[in-house]
């Protein structure tokens, strides 16, 4: 037995002192990041705002690998059977990492054990807004207004399954109020109806809808983060107008696989950090209605357990199906 322990003892000195050795040496060669999505959206410009700050930051190119597919699952998977040397990352969101898992019974990776979180990015608050034809004019008059007309009201949502359908089934569940759910293909479509009238409310991100509110042909009610937006200061929470605690917003971080010794994660980590004090990523992130939302990985890791358990019991109190 103390021969084992010995052994054992030796196995661990050794495998410290090589992922001492595999920090000292990094990167020794380009780096990827991998999105999960197709190129152009919210996701791929958070992956390629950071891979330039670590393109400048490690003198070491960062090349951004589009790998789009299933809602995400696709390229996540990659990002968690990488080799774990630090040369490997990925951008992942509350979408990718909590939702999915919330979603499906099985999944190729598990988001808490194959993955390791390196720092927040950013996040994005959603809009709750209404046609310009509903009465309500603020949260607290939706809801007495869905609970006179139970059954009566509609939300879109750009499909089963999306964030913005999670974030609407939270909102009635929290509210108490029984307003059906009107999916479409797209977000384009779901606004189009909205002011329209055709539905009555949209929770979805700022960029989507905010033109419409900038026009008065749509009304926002309020942001969907629990503190005010500074993109929005004079519109109020959901949280302040009635329901406490009320909480939906897009997060975005830096992932990378679970084995990645830890000195490399906190140089990433520490790198990353230094994007909240640069006045031009704020200016490129206020574009896409989002904020910079840095935090150690300890402070991510929580994000993800939370939410995790947040969007599961929304989706199993409300069957939500994924399309």
């Amino acid at each position: 037995m103390k021969r084992f322990i010995d052994a054992l003892a030796v196995a661990a000195a050794l495998f410290a002192t090589q992922t001492l050795l595999a920090a000292e040496k990094y990167p020794n060669r380009p780096l990827r990041m991998i999105v999960p999505f197709p190129p152009g959206g919210g996701t791929d410009i958070m992956a390629r705002m950071v891979g330039q700050r670590l393109n400048d930051a490690l003198g070491m190119q960062v090349v951004v690998d589009n790998r789009g597919g299933a809602g995400g699952i696709i390229g996540t998977e990659l990002a968690a059977r990488a080799t774990p040397d630090g040369h490997t990352m990925m951008i992942g969101s509350v979408s990718t990492i909590c939702m999915n898992a919330a979603l499906h019974k099985k999944l190729p990776f598990d988001s808490e054990k194959d993955l390791a979180p390196v720092s927040l990015v950013a996040s994005t608050p959603s809009l709750l807004a209404v046609g310009n034809n509903v009465a309500a004019k603020s949260v607290k008059e939706l809801i007495a207004l869905a609970k006179a007309k139970p059954g009566h009201l509609h939300y879109a949502t750009p499909g089963s399954g999306s964030s913005s359908h999670l974030g609407s089934e939270l909102f009635k569940q929290a509210a108490g109020v029984d307003i059906q759910h009107v999916p479409y293909k797209g977000t384009g479509l779901a606004v189009t109806d909205l002011v329209s009238g055709q539905v009555t409310m949209f929770i979805t991100n700022m960029p989507s809808v905010l033109p419409m509110v900038k026009a008065n042909r749509v009304r926002a009610l309020a942001v969907t983060s629990l503190t005010r937006t500074s993109l929005m200061p004079e519109l109020p929470t959901v949280a302040e107008s009635g329901i406490p605690g009320f909480e939906v917003i897009v997060w975005y971080g830096v992932f990378v696989p679970a084995a990645t010794p830890r000195p490399i994660i906190s140089r990433l980590n520490q790198e990353i950090g230094k994007l909240a004090g640069m006045q031009d990523v704020k200016d490129r992130l206020a574009l896409q209605g989002a904020e910079v939302m840095i935090g150690t990985p300890e402070e991510l890791a929580t994000r993800v357990r939370s939410d995790l358990a947040k969007w599961s019991k929304i989706v199993r109190a409300s069957g939500i199906k994924a399309d």
